[in-house]
Order: structure tokens, then sequence, then C-alpha cells
């Protein structure tokens, strides 16, 4: 029933029409009908999982933190082909009796007045994102809309920054004409508008800058939380991931006149030995040089780390609260400058520690500097990997017998897995075919195109390069790489296929 109140008006009775409560003073939900959400059992099947989250997604307006909440009952999809897969967790069972409880206190939306400056808060967590858009109605807080939305996979490996100026992009797409019609307050802890205000941004940053930059945004430190719609809808950072945000959140002091130390690392790895040398400078002049022989095998980059971290394990030692580090390693002042990205697992180790040692100084400033100009501190890390015996007294000397980050414990689950590479490889190292004539006679036929090289099997093209052949799990892996990895384009199929193929792999 659709009526304009500008041209229609009518009246009713006290009592139950339509399922509401008619009262002098509105309209009131059935008391029924909230005691039957109270009432509601947990879903026991597949399907019932999925009509309990169509009917949030239908109400993820009026839900905080929706994506977030709801997401164990959603995990239980995962990898579930079959009824018989189902299975309902402790997990879900939480979330349920959690949704359930915000269904029963649904909170009152309110429209804004026209050109009403509006409230916007920000939410992040490793798996979601959400947003709510309030106003101040008699100096109480009144909510808008709620928006909220899960991370796709590559988005999950974002920053914690990143995460939020995300769900602040994706609450301008959503509300875009609140956006458009109203001043927006946006009420963070973090300093997202220094974030996009730089002058060296790039990549999705750059792209989310200009999109926000239609829109009149203002950012502003959070208040302590006094109502209890923001009190329902914040949702912390994760401990482990708050590091993150808190190097740009906390501004760094400015140093005082002459109390600035300056850090010289360099390291260096052979066939003979891994070393690192580093010297430290007090703000008189007097050269602290130490020497590390790293006993336990590291690449370059290693010992670039174990260098830079033992350089800032003395500095703290020694009391420093201002310090200048200068270091040849592009790598590591990359990462530090988030130019670079750590994705291998031992470098992602090595930078958050130096995260943790960078946060214990006042301040802290890094300098990217020609390796021409670090010769000494590069000559000393040469000699520290090969031999002691031409060391000065003045040169401090250690030995480290491990390294700085823990090792990661590998379980090999299975070895020598077969795929559609082996009877192939098998013929053309061995000559051994499979007993039955029609598959031998097709391994046959196929093994003209390709070739074995040191125990690799490749492909000839039709261009005659030969194509590196890779099994099933290797191809998955370059397929997602090439998909929706850091340098992905989420391209469809062929296109996949094709940059598969020119990068060397069949």
């Amino acid at each position: 029933m659709n009526l304009n109140p500008a041209k229609c008006s009518f009246g009713m009775e006290k009592g139950k029409v339509l399922g509401v409560i008619v009262t002098g003073a509105g309209f009131n939900a059935n008391p029924d009908k909230v005691h039957a959400v109270a009432r509601m059992p947990s879903p026991s099947s597949l399907i019932e999982v999925q009509t309990h989250n169509g009917r949030l997604v239908a109400l993820n307006r009026f839900l905080a933190n929706h994506a977030a909440k709801s997401y164990p009952s959603v995990s239980t999809l995962i990898n579930c082909l079959k009824k018989a897969h189902f299975k309902w967790t402790v997990e879900a069972e939480q979330a349920f009796l959690e949704v359930k409880k915000c269904l029963m206190e649904l909170p009152t939306l309110t429209a804004p007045h026209a050109g009403e400056p509006l409230t916007l808060c920000l939410s992040a967590t490793d798996i979601a994102i959400g947003a709510i858009l309030l106003t101040y109605k008699k100096n109480d807080q009144t909510p808008i809309y709620y928006v909220s939305r899960m991370l796709t996979y590559p988005e999950t490996r974002y920053s914690m920054l990143e995460k939020l100026v995300l769900a602040l992009v994706y609450a301008a797409r959503r509300l875009r004409r609140y956006f458009q019609g109203h001043p927006i307050n946006v009420l963070t802890g973090y300093k997202l508008k220094s974030v996009l205000s730089k002058l060296e941004l790039s990549g999705r940053l750059a792209k989310w800058a200009i999109e926000l930059g239609e829109h009149a945004i203002e950012y502003k430190p959070r208040p302590a939380i006094k109502g209890q719609v923001l009190a329902d809808f914040v949702t912390k950072v994760p401990q482990h991931k708050e590091k993150e945000c808190l190097i740009e959140h906390q501004p760094q002091v400015p140093p005082e006149q002459g109390q600035v130390w300056t850090l010289f690392t360099d390291g260096a790895s052979s066939n003979e030995g891994s070393g690192a040398g580093l010297r430290l400078v007090n703000p008189e002049g007097h050269k602290f040089t130490y020497a590390i022989n790293l006993d336990f095998k590291s690449t370059i980059n290693e010992a670039e780390y174990e260098a830079f971290l033992a350089g800032l394990r003395i500095a703290k030692k020694l009391w420093v609260k201002h310090l200048e580090a200068r270091v040849d390693s592009m790598l590591i002042a990359g990462q530090i400058n988030g130019t670079y990205e750590a994705k291998n697992d031992v470098m992602a180790s090595y930078f958050s520690q130096e995260k943790d040692l960078i946060l214990q100084f006042s301040s802290c400033k890094f300098i990217h500097i020609k390796r021409s100009e670090n010769k000494s501190v590069d000559t000393l890390s040469k000699l520290a990997s090969t031999n002691f015996e031409h060391f000065a007294k003045d040169i401090r000397f250690e030995v480290l017998d491990r390294p700085s980050i823990p090792h990661n414990h590998v379980l090999i689950i299975q070895t020598g897995v077969e795929s559609w590479m082996t009877p192939i490889m098998a013929y053309l190292s061995s000559g051994v075919l499979l007993e039955e004539k029609t598959a031998a006679r097709k391994i046959r036929h196929k093994a003209l195109n390709y070739q074995m090289q040191e125990g690799v099997l490749y492909r000839r093209s039709f261009l005659g390069l030969l194509l590196r052949c890779v099994d099933a799990e290797d191809a998955n892996y370059l397929i997602r790489e090439v998909h929706e990895g850091i340098c992905g384009l989420h391209a469809g199929l062929r296109m996949v296929v094709a940059k598969l193929m020119n990068a060397g792999y069949y």
C-alpha cells in the first residue's frame, strides 16, 4: 500500500492492524513477532543457512557490521558442495545468537535535513569492512545508514590503513547521494588525511584519493564513545594490526639540536659465510664500530636485515632517542617507505620486527645512500663473513648463531605426487610406457612435442620456444598470481592463459 501524505489522510482505531499495534502515540511492532525472533532455532541444514544469510543481506542497512558478524555462519558454506558436508560450528552458533540479539534491538533510522553535516565512522577487520552514517538529533546520535561487506582474498592482504580507506571509498559509492548533498565529517583515530594527501601516492591509494576528492570530506579525531549507537558499531582494530596504524598515527617528536645519532649498516653473504657491519656515530662525532658474524645460512637480503636490526638493538641499549639510519639496501629503504611490499614470509617477519623496534625511538629517519658512500661498513661486513684476524682493537665483534626472526616449522605432507607430466617424463627419460596399448600410443605421440632438460619437462611452442611444464598445484599458484596477485589485472580466462604462456609456462 503506497500513500502520498500530501494528498491522503486516514484514521483507524486502536488495536492490531496488519501485524502492528496501533496506539495514540504511533505504530509499535507486534510483540509476538519480537518473541518469534527470540524463539528462532539455529539452522540445521545447508538450505536454512542460505535462507538465513539471504534475510540478513536484506536487513544489512539496519545491522551494524553485518558482514563481520555473519562471517562465521557464511564460512560454513565454503567448500560445502553437498548437504552431507554441512557442519554447524560453535563460532557460527555464537554469531547466530549475536545476530538474533541485534534483530530484537534494531535501531531507529532517521532522515537528515538538507545540507546538514553528517558524521561517518569506519570499521575494518581482517575479513570485513563497514561504516555507519549518523547525525545528531537533540545531542543524541541517530544512525542514518549502515554499510558493510566482506573483503575479497586480495583485499585481505591490504594493510589496516588501506582497509580503512577502502571502507571510506565503499561508503562513498554506496551512499553517493548523501556524500554529494551533505558535508561529511569522518571520525577516525588514525591520520587518513595525511595518508591520502601524500605527493608520492601511487597505485590504488592514488585512485581512491582522486575518487574521494569530489566530496566535501573533513577528517576529525574520534572522541570518546558515549552513545550506544557507536558502542554497538565500533570494532577495534585487531591487536596484531594496531602497530601498522600507529606508525602513521603517532607523529614523530622533532629531535632536539645535537641529539641525533647516525647509523650506517651493511650485510654481506657468500659461499664462505655471512656477516654484518655497522657503525654508530654520536652527536659529538665519536664512532662505535661493530662487526657481526652470522653463524647460519642467509641470503644477502637477510644479512642486510640482520645488520639493520642489530644496529637498532644496539642503539636502543645506548638509550638513543633520535636516530638517523643510512642504508644502501634498496629493499629495506623501499619497505620502510612503503614503495616495496614484503611478499616473502621471511622478509615479512623481518619487516614486522623492524617496525616493532622503530616504535621504541622518539624519532627515526631513514635515508637511502649509494654503496660508494658506505664503503667502510661494506668492507667491514665482508671481513666479518670470512675471518676475524684483521680486526682492530676498537672494533666490537659478535657472533649470531641464529636469525633474529623465529624459524617457520615446515611439515611435509606428501612428496612425489604424480601429475599429467609423469608418464611423459618417464617415457622421455627411460623409455617406460603404460601397459595399455592405446594409452601408450597416445603418450608416444604426445612426447614428440616435449623435451627433457636437466630433469625438467619443456614443451615446444609454435614459434619454437620452450615452455616450462607445470603441474596442477603450480599452475593454480601461477593463475592466482596473474589474476589476483599484487600485479594482477583480474583479467579473463584467455588473457590469463596468454600471459602465462608469454611468461614461458605450459
